[in-house]
């Protein structure tokens, strides 16, 4: 076990204090059993962390990304020898959430987070990868070597290809249902023999509703499933259950679940379509300049199946490359804080999270640098809304998520790829100028 594992698990008041263990991409997330017992200005101190924050009963500590799985792995090791104690803290935490309104907030943006964190990787890969194949198809290369760049499109285009079938798995997972039932759903939503039937003088449309249409039938599904398992036992549940599950979830979405939610994704397309396009430099201030305190309180793991309605409705979503500006104003807003600090310890935490914040990871720079020191984190949104303006005013789309910053210039639409740098850079420069001249306290080692 690291260094880093050891004294993460001391500050938080040793193994047998720790009640729930997660990990997203940059941070390790811990709810303690004991909370008097965690020691916030030791975690702050370790070596390796770059900032922590305390959302409800969770410490979130951010270590970075790749280096937030192996500490979770790591710790989790540790507590797999604790078997007994895991399995009574679990109990205590279910029981709190169930009594607490809060707890069922929070419990809903953990569930669309966990459907979609396992996609993380697979998108950014292929997001890359029809980035690039989208730039060699606007280029003089795209005529010798068509066949290879095609292939590389669809590369680089089968993660949305498979994006229903996946979400249906995960979002069975999640919920506590069968990843095979999951997928069986989704492939009902999607099943392109559905443009061939009618009911009640309209004809069915596959994939209505999109990825939101496929988590609220999956869900009824995986409810379903765990009610009928109470009523039925063994061969009965092994033959019954599927075919029930299969039969009455099926009708459930075909009749009620996929109309509402296909009325749900156009109503969150259209309006976000309209705001950016009716709204123009103003909407995209105000969205880029007030996305960092949205990350703050998770509500931003909910835009991703909009992003994703967005792309499969419109080929592109607006919405990301403005969001991204957010990132962007931390980067300017950090840049001038490390001209301006004399704290050897803060000049280092900023030299390790620069880089991959300027790559669109933004969260150490956010817990480490910008929201402690308070003027910088307001300056940085300043920053971001500027660039946000500047993004809205062009119209830039992106073809694809899961990447952001200087990355997600290869996956920018129409190619747009000037005016989004032009936003880029205006949002770091906006970050770095207000927060040089609004100043802000500084650290003592």
């Amino acid at each position: 076990m690291s260094k880093l594992s050891e004294s993460i698990i001391a500050s938080i008041g040793g193994v047998s204090n720790i009640q729930k263990l997660e990990n997203c991409m940059t941070r390790v997330r811990i709810v303690p059993a004991d909370e008097s017992l965690v020691v916030m200005d030791d975690i702050k101190q370790i070596d390796g962390v770059m900032g922590v924050m305390k959302a409800g009963e969770q410490y979130q500590i951010i270590v970075g990304p790749g280096t937030a799985s192996k500490i979770k792995d790591e710790i989790q090791a540790v507590l797999d020898t604790n078997k007994t104690n895991q399995v009574m803290s679990d109990t205590k935490n279910q029981m709190k959430d169930k009594f607490s309104l809060g707890g069922k907030a929070n419990s809903f943006l953990k569930n669309i987070a966990n459907i979609f964190i396992p996609l993380i990787p697979g998108m950014i890969g292929c997001g890359l990868i029809l980035g690039i194949s989208t730039v060699l198809k606007n280029s003089s290369l795209y005529a010798d070597y068509q066949s290879i760049i095609d292939l590389l499109a669809i590369f680089g285009g089968a993660v949305f290809f498979v994006m229903m079938i996946v979400v249906g798995i995960t979002t069975a997972q999640v919920y506590g249902g069968s990843m095979i039932i999951g997928a069986i759903m989704a492939g009902i939503l999607t099943h392109p023999g559905l443009a061939n039937i009618s009911l009640f003088g309209e004809n069915l449309v596959p994939s209505r509703g999109g990825i939101i249409a496929v988590i609220l039938v999956v869900a009824f599904a995986a409810f379903l499933e765990k009610r009928l398992k109470k009523v039925l036992s063994g061969t009965f549940d092994l033959i019954l259950n599927p075919i029930l599950v299969i039969l009455i979830s099926g009708t459930v979405a075909i009749l009620v679940l996929q109309p509402i939610g296909g009325w749900l994704a156009d109503g969150i397309t259209k309006i976000a379509v309209a705001s950016i396009e009716h709204g123009g430099a103003l909407t995209g201030f105000i969205l880029a300049g007030t996305f960092l305190p949205i990350v703050m309180t998770g509500l931003h793991q909910g835009l991703t199946p909009i992003h994703l309605q967005l792309i499969t409705e419109y080929g592109m979503t607006t919405l990301l490359p403005i969001l991204a500006m957010a990132g962007a104003g931390q980067v300017g807003a950090s840049a001038a804080v490390l001209l301006k600090t004399k704290s050897k310890r803060l000049k280092k935490v900023i030299k390790s999270a620069l880089p991959v914040g300027i790559l669109g990871i933004g969260e150490p720079l956010i817990y480490g640098v910008t929201l402690p020191l308070g003027k910088p984190f307001i300056t940085a949104c300043i920053g971001g809304a500027f660039g946000g303006a500047v993004i809205a005013f062009f119209k830039v789309g992106a073809i694809s998520i899961g990447i952001s910053g200087i990355t997600l210039l290869i996956a920018i639409a129409e190619n747009k790829y000037l005016p989004y740098l032009l936003g880029l850079l205006t949002a770091y420069a906006a970050g770095f100028i207000v927060t040089y001249l609004v100043g802000f306290k500084d650290l003592e080692d």
